[in-house]
């Protein structure tokens, strides 16, 4: 059994859910998603209030309910309230900027880097260093931001690079000079 499952889901105002058996599509002022169950989980919506019942005992299909239940969740809260993720850029000479769907990372190279923003994911850059990604799927945010932050990882010599605004980077001693 379950536990995180059986949680039910409390869908806000302002939401739509539809479930049509195994398909379970969900609309807000932040955009739209949908979302296929498998067979053994069956979705009920009543009062505003999305719940998920497993329909079989096997080892896979329980693991599965916990899953599809979380990804239904990040799907409301997506739709609603949207997902964010703050980038910082540290380093002498390093910065970005946007020209319309095309971030211009500066990171140090012989070269610029492009990233073209993926379609549903709004990113913002104030004082050429901080970086904000926006959008309505929790795991596309997740991938933009981590595929911009592999570009330069933050080093632990001088603390270079491209970081979450939150995460704390360790920083080493490095080489002393001996004196004889």
């Amino acid at each position: 059994m379950s536990r995180v499952g059986n949680k039910p889901i409390t869908v806000p105002g302002g939401v739509k859910v539809a479930v049509n058996g195994a398909e379970i599509k969900v609309e807000g002022p932040k955009g739209k998603a949908a979302h296929q169950l498998p067979k053994s989980l069956a979705a009920r919506l009543e009062n505003n209030i999305l719940t998920l019942k497993n329909e079989s005992d096997e080892r896979q299909d329980r693991a599965l309910h916990g899953l599809h239940r979380s990804l239904l969740a990040n799907h409301v809260e997506g739709v609603s309230k949207g997902f964010s993720k703050k980038l910082e850029i540290q380093g002498v000479g390093f910065k970005a900027a946007l020209a319309g769907k095309v971030l211009t990372l500066n990171l140090g190279f012989s070269h610029p880097i492009l990233f073209n923003v993926p379609e549903g994911i709004k990113v913002t850059v104030t004082d050429n260093t901080n970086i904000l990604i926006e959008g309505s799927d929790k795991q596309i945010v997740g991938a933009v931001a981590a595929d911009i932050r592999g570009y330069y990882p933050p080093e632990p010599y001088k603390g270079k690079g491209v970081r979450y605004s939150d995460e704390q980077v360790r920083r080493k001693q490095g080489k002393t000079a001996q004196s004889k």
